[in-house]
C-alpha cells in the first residue's frame, strides 16, 4: 500500500514495529518517574519529559511527519493518554481544533480562546490544522476490546465541522478501527473526525500523542507553543 496516498485520501496511515519492545518499556519506564506530574488518564505537556523530546525528534518519527508537512516539520506538543481501569473513559466522535500558541493575538477564524496549566490554546481554522499531523505511537498492543482509536475516513478534507454536521457524518459514514501492535504508529490528520469507546478489557492501552507542524508561525502573528 502506497501510504502516502492513503494518508492523503482517508486521512490516517498505520504502521507496525516502529518501535521495539525494549524501547517501548524504557519510555514506559520513564514515566514512572516520581517527579513527572501525572493524572491517572495520563501525562499532559509531555514534550518536556527528555525521553519523549529525544523519541519526537528520531528520524523514524521525522521521516513520517516530514513526508507528510515538509523539510520543516517539527513537534510542538506530545500527550500521554493512559486508558486502564482507573480511568477508562469514553470519547465521542469530534475534531483536534485547539492548539497550543505562543500568545493571543485576534485573528479572523480563530477561537475561542482559553489557557490550559499555564499554555494559551485556541480553536484553529482548518488553514492552520491543515499543517497539522499527529503521531500516536502505541505502547500496548490496540484491539478491538480495550478501547481503540475510531475514524471516519476521508472527513478530514471537509473542514472543521459543527457538531451536528459530526453526528450526521457518523451516521453516514462506516467507521474504521485504528488497530495496531505495541511499537507500532498512527499517523492521522487531526481534522479527521475520531472516536473511542472504553475499554471491555482490565488492561491498559497507552498511547503517546505527539503532534508535529509544517512551521513554528501558524498563521499571521502567531506562534505555536512547545507543550
Amino acid at each position: 500500500m502506497n501510504w502516502r496516498k492513503h494518508m492523503d485520501e482517508q486521512g490516517f496511515a498505520i504502521f507496525r514495529e516502529v518501535l521495539t519492545r525494549p524501547e517501548v518499556r524504557q519510555l514506559l519506564e520513564s514515566f514512572a518517574l516520581p517527579t513527572l506530574r501525572r493524572s491517572r488518564a495520563g501525562v499532559r505537556h509531555a514534550l518536556g519529559h527528555g525521553p519523549v523530546a529525544t523519541l519526537a525528534e528520531s528520524p523514524r518519527l521525522l521521516e513520517i511527519a516530514q513526508e507528510v508537512l515538509g523539510k520543516g516539520a517539527f513537534p510542538f506538543r506530545a500527550t500521554l493518554f493512559n486508558k486502564s481501569p482507573l480511568a477508562n473513559w469514553l470519547v465521542v466522535w469530534h475534531q483536534d481544533t485547539a492548539l497550543p500558541l505562543r500568545e493571543r493575538k485576534e485573528l479572523r477564524g480563530w477561537g475561542p480562546w482559553s489557557v490550559k496549566e499555564g499554555v494559551i490554546y485556541a480553536h484553529a481554522p482548518a488553514s492552520a490544522l491543515d499543517q497539522v499531523l499527529a503521531l500516536r505511537i502505541h505502547l500496548d498492543d490496540s484491539t478491538a476490546h480495550n478501547g481503540p482509536l475510531r475514524v471516519l475516513p476521508g472527513t478530514h478534507k471537509l473542514g472543521v465541522l459543527s457538531d451536528d454536521a459530526i453526528r450526521q457524518l457518523a451516521t453516514e459514514i462506516p467507521a474504521a478501527d485504528c488497530l495496531a501492535p505495541e511499537g507500532g504508529v498512527l499517523a492521522m490528520r487531526p481534522l479527521l473526525v475520531h472516536a473511542s469507546s472504553k475499554s471491555q478489557v482490565r488492561t491498559m492501552r497507552r498511547v503517546l500523542h505527539i503532534e508535529f507542524a509544517a512551521s513554528a508561525i501558524i498563521a499571521e502573528g502567531l506562534e505555536l507553543a512547545v507543550a
